[in-house]
């Protein structure tokens, strides 16, 4: 067998975004993700800084390992609010959600 050698691809994800935004399409798709994927990061961040983990906060909360890991990954599932209030207590945190208006020049629909 010949011997494989490990050659890594460079990657520049800043530049593939820049890139890939200039289609309409996908940057109104990748816009739409935006707010997802800022409640995942919101919640990886308070759980780091609580230096918790997610079977710690399973166990806080009454749920289970697995479902804390559904609410980190953003799939399918929306959370509900009492869900988010239960895990931003576990993790020492107050939950907060808030309406910021449109930054103006931006479409309404």
């Amino acid at each position: 067998m010949d011997k494989l050698s490990y050659k890594p691809v460079s990657h520049d994800h800043e530049e593939f975004l820049r890139e890939a935004k200039k289609d309409e399409e996908f940057r109104k798709e990748y816009e739409a993700l935006a707010p997802a994927y800022a409640l995942i990061r919101e919640l990886l961040l308070a759980r780091q800084h609580s230096g918790l983990t997610q079977e710690s906060i399973a166990q806080k909360i009454g749920t289970t390992k697995s479902a804390i890991s559904r609410l980190e990954s953003g799939g399918k599932h929306i959370p509900s609010i009492t869900t988010l209030r239960k895990y931003a207590e576990a993790v020492g945190c107050e939950l907060e959600i808030k309406l910021v208006p449109k930054k103006q020049g931006k479409s309404t629909a």
